[in-house]
């Protein structure tokens, strides 16, 4: 399970639990709950205060847990709206945010750390991935408008037309992450970068996201419907 932790003002949610290195940190129903109480527990806060997520050990986020979904295909359309009403939240969130790609990010992983307002990828390790092309699977207008209004449109384009998966050098030419870093400085450059911004927390900076990403978060926020089988 995920969980929080604090460097002075910044808040770093892990996406998993230390102790299980491999996990994929897969979008679990469970898994969604205890971000968005987290998020809830963040949002309590007062001052200034910036967010990074990371995770422990080789996955930042495989995605989708497409498990659950081939055991509940009834509740995909349902799922799918959990998983969208998390990534309008996160690309909403009235603070500064940085992701800390320090593993594989695919899929769904990878639609989050795109809703962060800054991305860190390790340099020598890991890919980012959009895999949709590869696997037969389709995107959700939602998600789409979502890499339409976070990307490039060359960026957005080749990487999901394409389903390659980039490392961190690749991925930083195209402008699908902001910096990357060495192996074991990926956290310790975005709690830097978070550290510079704490003082725009607040509604000011919720304000001006509502306004630039208003048409993808109408789309995120549609319920989702033609999933289900």
């Amino acid at each position: 399970m995920p969980h929080l932790d604090q460097d002075g003002d910044v808040s770093i949610l892990y996406l998993n639990d230390p102790g299980i290195q491999d996990s994929e940190n897969q979008f679990h129903p469970d898994w969604i709950t205890a971000v968005n109480a987290l998020l809830d527990e963040l949002e309590a806060t007062a001052g200034p205060r910036a967010l990074v997520t990371t995770a422990h050990g080789k996955y930042y986020s495989t995605g989708a847990d497409l498990t659950w979904c081939g055991q509940n295909p009834g509740e995909i359309d349902w799922y799918l709206g959990e998983v969208q009403v998390l990534l309008a939240r996160l690309l909403l969130l009235p603070m500064p945010t940085v992701a800390a790609l320090q593993g594989h990010t695919f899929g769904a992983g990878a639609f989050l750390a795109t809703t962060h307002d800054h991305k860190v990828m390790r340099a020598d390790r890991g890919f980012f991935c959009f895999p949709g092309i590869t696997i037969g699977a389709s995107y959700t207008p939602g998600t789409l408008s979502l890499v339409s209004a976070r990307l490039a449109p060359r960026a957005a384009h080749e990487s999901l037309v394409t389903g390659r998966r980039y490392g961190g050098s690749d991925a930083l030419a195209l402008g699908l992450v902001d910096d990357v870093a060495g192996d074991g400085a990926v956290l310790e450059r975005a709690v830097d970068h978070a550290r510079g911004l704490i003082h725009t927390r607040g509604p000011v900076l919720g304000e001006i996201k509502r306004k630039l990403y208003e048409q993808a978060v109408a789309g995120l926020l549609t319920p989702v419907t033609g999933y289900s089988r």
